[in-house]
């Protein structure tokens, strides 16, 4: 998410310092609240949508029931979905805060490319060093959402009356923060599907329609004699991963990552798989999932590649499936396995790489018989797998 779990816990640390909305006389400053401003080319839409939101919400927030409302759910989930709650409140602001809140939902769907029929991805959450029923009651919350910008050095707040504060984005506010964002890994999840629909659409991704099986007697992929007695198939499991940058700053939340894996299908076509990673949260730190990341019944060749990317912000599913139909269509199979990864980074718009799908790392020519560790190449991620038997039931 854009603004919630790792945002929150930076803000809630007991490490980080107090509220930044100072002068430098140290007293609070705020500003009337400015004219909507133009959507730049350069600006986020998504964050944008999150930002209009964040600042209904604040204004919505002078209503004392609509008040009690959302502190009470907020305190009990660490993510309220927005759309949800405004659309059961019986609160007259609450009820006047849907519609913004619909539209925001519709705006951020169509901008990911993701469709009709997309669940709400709108949440809000608390932070604050003091966050409890008490400090709620206290003072209205101010209402923020990230910024688009990853090396922002402040955040923009806004109170009941729509004001500015700017509170820093390495501090920990005193007073409690309602912080409103996109659900990340709802939207990745929705996003997959897209992906995999368009991509199946062009022959890209289509299931292969026999299932590569091992028998009792036969020779398996690394020329053993097979023992199992059910029919399945081979894959590759995921041991151990980790990733040194995940390309995504504290403010913005978790990671989303998601893996793009490439080879030729039983149809001699280019292939396309996605395998969602939701595990895949935090850098520097090493998740052992035990997830297969190749079926290879699916595959003609016992080779294949894998791009980690994980999605920063503005990423249409809908184009990315375009853009990697577009060149990988053009590939074909020569009688011998072709890497796909260049074919693929080559396939990302310019504009992609700036807060949109974030490359992470490769690894080329992964094999059936490979085990142990491997590195990627970018040297950003490791990766530990096992072959691994999948039988049939």
């Amino acid at each position: 998410m854009f603004a919630e779990r790792r945002l929150r816990a930076a803000l809630t640390g007991l490490a980080l310092g107090g509220l930044a909305l100072t002068t430098l006389q140290g007293t609070a400053v705020a500003a009337p609240p400015p004219a909507p401003a133009a959507t730049t080319a350069t600006s986020s839409p998504v964050a944008a949508a999150e930002a209009a939101t964040a600042r209904a919400l604040a204004v919505s927030l002078a209503d004392p029931a609509w008040q009690r409302q959302l502190a009470k759910a907020a305190l009990a989930d660490d993510d309220v979905d927005l759309l949800a709650l405004t659309a059961t409140s019986g609160a007259r602001s609450a009820k006047a805060l849907a519609t913004t809140v619909a539209e925001a939902e519709t705006d951020i769907a169509r901008t990911k490319g993701l469709g009709k029929g997309t669940p709400s991805l709108l949440r809000v959450s608390l932070a604050g060093r003091s966050v409890n029923a008490t400090s709620l009651a206290a003072a209205t919350p101010l209402v923020a959402s990230a910024p688009a910008d990853d090396d922002a050095r402040s955040i923009v707040a806004y109170d009941s009356a729509g004001n500015i504060h700017r509170l820093d984005a390495a501090q920990a506010p005193e007073r409690p923060v309602y912080l409103v964002g996109v659900d990340g890994q709802a939207a990745l999840a929705a996003g997959v599907k897209v992906i995999d629909r368009e991509l199946a659409a062009k022959g890209l991704g289509t299931p292969a329609s026999v299932t590569a099986k091992a028998t009792p007697g036969t020779a398996d992929a690394a020329g053993t004699a097979s023992s199992a007695a059910a029919a399945g198939f081979w894959t590759t499991r995921i041991k151990s991963i980790s990733a040194a940058d995940v390309e995504e700053p504290w403010f913005k939340g978790d990671a989303e990552i998601f893996s793009l894996v490439t080879g030729f299908g039983t149809d001699g076509k280019v292939r396309v798989d996605t395998v969602t990673m939701p595990y895949l949260d935090d850098e520097g730190t090493t998740y052992y999932p035990n997830q297969i990341l190749v079926n290879w019944s699916l595959y003609k060749y016992n080779l294949a590649d894998v791009v980690l990317m994980e999605d920063d912000g503005d990423t249409n599913y809908s184009a990315l499936a375009k853009a990697l139909a577009a060149v990988l269509l053009t590939v074909t199979d020569q009688g011998a396995y072709i890497p796909l990864v260049d074919a693929i980074i080559d396939a990302m718009p310019a504009s992609w790489w700036t807060d949109d799908p974030d490359y992470v790392d490769s690894f080329y020519t992964l094999a059936r018989e490979t085990t142990g560790t491997r590195v990627g190449a970018s040297a950003n991620a490791r990766l530990t797998v096992e072959r691994y038997f999948v039988s049939e039931l």
